[in-house]
């Protein structure tokens, strides 16, 4: 039987140093970014979003990315379910990337907001008519008695909007996740592996730091 103990990876494949590193965060995710595009990773979107109460209690779960530039990182969800009420009382929250074929981490800190509602109303409408329909039929994160209650509420919807024209709900649409902090966590062997760390200053620019690994 597998000991969980005796599981282990030596990563080995890259290295990151200061001086090949970006000196904005942004370039230096856009950079990794494109790795992982190039690399044909399956969901490379897919990341942790942690988010807490105010009291300090932490959830967490995976999202999909949906868009970034210099003003942040961007994610769409129901604003009634567990973490748009999480997000309401307290915006601080993180995101976390994992690619493991390239062995890399991305960690992201910083100040979650809404987004404006045409670009809410953009990016629903791009969505296949079934998701449009689902973001109607599930009240998020609540306690339902069975699956019954999603089947009932999508033909209802479905009978509704018949398809054609849904209207965005207004309790579901985007977040931006404007950083603060970014980390670079690259694999290297002996688990002593390269993490660059970049901090907003008081005059707006980034510093870049070398954690210990």
């Amino acid at each position: 039987m597998l000991n969980i103990a005796d599981i282990r990876t030596d990563y080995k494949m890259k290295s990151l140093n200061e001086a090949e590193a970006a000196n904005n965060p942004f370039s230096q995710f856009e950079n990794w970014w494109q790795d992982a595009v190039n690399s044909e990773i399956a969901e490379i979107n897919a990341l942790t979003l942690a988010t807490a109460t105010t009291d300090g209690k932490p959830t967490a779960r995976i999202v999909l990315l949906k868009g970034y530039d210099e003003k942040g990182f961007v994610f769409f969800t129901n604003y009634q379910s567990k973490k748009g009420i999480q997000l309401a009382e307290n915006p601080a929250a993180c995101m976390v990337f994992f690619w493991k074929e390239l062995e890399r981490q991305i960690r992201i800190e910083g100040s979650i907001a809404t987004i404006l509602p045409e670009e809410s109303d953009d990016y629903f409408f791009s969505r296949p008519i079934g998701s449009r329909i689902g973001a109607w039929a599930s009240p998020q994160s609540n306690v339902i008695d069975s699956r019954d209650l999603l089947e009932k509420n999508i033909s209802k919807y479905e009978q509704q909007f018949n398809n054609e024209n849904i209207p965005r709900p207004a309790h579901w649409g985007g977040y931006r996740l404007a950083p603060n902090l970014f980390e670079f966590w690259q694999g290297r062997s002996s688990r002593l592996h390269d993490r660059l760390q970049y901090s907003i200053e008081a005059n707006g620019l980034w510093k870049m730091e070398r954690l210990a690994p």
